[in-house]
Protein backbone atom coordinates (compact mmCIF):
# COMPACT_ATOMS: atom_id res chain seq x y z
CA UNK A 1 0.00 0.00 0.00
CA UNK A 2 1.57 3.30 -1.03
CA UNK A 3 1.34 6.55 0.92
CA UNK A 4 -1.54 7.97 -1.11
CA UNK A 5 -3.69 4.90 -0.49
CA UNK A 6 -2.81 4.92 3.20
CA UNK A 7 -3.82 8.58 3.56
CA UNK A 8 -7.09 7.99 1.72
CA UNK A 9 -7.92 4.96 3.86
CA UNK A 10 -7.16 6.86 7.06
CA UNK A 11 -9.41 9.71 5.92
CA UNK A 12 -12.28 7.30 5.35
CA UNK A 13 -11.69 5.67 8.73
CA UNK A 14 -11.70 9.05 10.49
CA UNK A 15 -14.93 10.04 8.79
CA UNK A 16 -16.47 6.74 9.86
CA UNK A 17 -15.23 7.25 13.42
CA UNK A 18 -16.84 10.66 13.80
CA UNK A 19 -19.98 10.04 11.74
CA UNK A 20 -22.09 9.35 14.82
CA UNK A 21 -21.39 12.80 16.25
CA UNK A 22 -20.64 15.08 13.31
CA UNK A 23 -23.52 14.06 11.04
CA UNK A 24 -26.34 14.99 13.48
CA UNK A 25 -24.69 18.32 14.24
CA UNK A 26 -24.35 19.14 10.54
CA UNK A 27 -27.95 18.15 9.88
CA UNK A 28 -29.23 20.27 12.78
CA UNK A 29 -27.12 23.19 11.55
CA UNK A 30 -28.75 22.85 8.14
CA UNK A 31 -32.18 22.86 9.77
CA UNK A 32 -32.87 19.20 9.14
CA UNK A 33 -34.23 17.38 12.16
CA UNK A 34 -36.43 14.57 13.23
CA UNK A 35 -36.58 11.44 15.27
CA UNK A 36 -34.79 9.47 12.56
CA UNK A 37 -31.56 11.29 13.43
CA UNK A 38 -31.33 9.14 16.56
CA UNK A 39 -30.59 6.18 14.29
CA UNK A 40 -27.24 7.77 13.42
CA UNK A 41 -26.02 6.95 16.92
CA UNK A 42 -26.12 3.25 16.07
CA UNK A 43 -22.62 3.70 14.67
CA UNK A 44 -21.24 4.65 18.09
CA UNK A 45 -20.20 1.07 19.07
CA UNK A 46 -18.01 0.85 15.95
CA UNK A 47 -16.26 4.16 16.71
CA UNK A 48 -13.24 2.65 18.56
CA UNK A 49 -12.57 0.36 15.60
CA UNK A 50 -12.60 3.29 13.18
CA UNK A 51 -10.46 5.44 15.47
CA UNK A 52 -7.86 2.68 15.80
CA UNK A 53 -7.89 2.09 12.06
CA UNK A 54 -7.50 5.80 11.28
CA UNK A 55 -4.64 6.28 13.74
CA UNK A 56 -2.91 3.10 12.56
CA UNK A 57 -3.11 4.13 8.93
CA UNK A 58 -1.86 7.63 9.73
CA UNK A 59 1.08 6.09 11.59
CA UNK A 60 1.80 3.85 8.62
CA UNK A 61 1.72 6.82 6.24
CA UNK A 62 4.03 8.80 8.56
CA UNK A 63 6.44 5.87 8.70
CA UNK A 64 6.53 5.58 4.91
CA UNK A 65 7.15 9.29 4.50
CA UNK A 66 9.69 9.94 7.24
CA UNK A 67 11.49 6.61 7.30
CA UNK A 68 12.04 5.92 3.62
CA UNK A 69 14.09 2.94 2.49
CA UNK A 70 17.82 3.55 2.57
CA UNK A 71 18.38 2.34 -0.99
CA UNK A 72 16.47 4.06 -3.77
CA UNK A 73 17.25 3.69 -7.45
CA UNK A 74 18.03 6.94 -9.26
CA UNK A 75 15.10 8.28 -11.29
CA UNK A 76 12.45 6.80 -9.00
CA UNK A 77 9.96 8.93 -7.09
CA UNK A 78 11.57 8.13 -3.76
CA UNK A 79 14.83 9.72 -4.97
CA UNK A 80 13.22 13.04 -5.92
CA UNK A 81 13.34 15.54 -3.04
CA UNK A 82 10.51 17.67 -4.47
CA UNK A 83 8.19 14.66 -4.54
CA UNK A 84 9.03 13.80 -0.94
CA UNK A 85 8.36 17.38 0.20
CA UNK A 86 5.04 17.46 -1.66
CA UNK A 87 3.97 14.13 -0.15
CA UNK A 88 4.87 15.34 3.34
CA UNK A 89 2.91 18.56 2.83
CA UNK A 90 -0.13 16.59 1.65
CA UNK A 91 0.25 14.26 4.64
CA UNK A 92 0.06 17.16 7.11
CA UNK A 93 -2.76 18.83 5.18
CA UNK A 94 -4.73 15.61 5.60
CA UNK A 95 -3.54 14.53 9.05
CA UNK A 96 -4.37 17.73 10.94
CA UNK A 97 -8.05 17.87 9.88
CA UNK A 98 -8.36 14.13 10.48
CA UNK A 99 -7.05 14.44 14.01
CA UNK A 100 -9.43 17.35 14.63
CA UNK A 101 -12.27 15.25 13.24
CA UNK A 102 -11.34 12.38 15.54
CA UNK A 103 -11.29 14.74 18.52
CA UNK A 104 -14.67 16.28 17.63
CA UNK A 105 -16.83 13.74 19.53
CA UNK A 106 -15.07 14.77 22.73
CA UNK A 107 -16.22 18.39 22.35
CA UNK A 108 -19.52 17.73 20.53
CA UNK A 109 -21.59 17.71 23.74
CA UNK A 110 -20.63 21.36 24.23
CA UNK A 111 -22.57 22.28 21.06
CA UNK A 112 -25.81 20.40 21.80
Amino acid sequence: MDTRQTLFASALAAIGASLCCVAPLILVTLGIGGAWMATLTRLEPARPVFVGLALGLLALAWRKLYRPPTACAPGKRCADVAVQQRQRLIFWLVAIPLLLLLAFPLVAPLFY
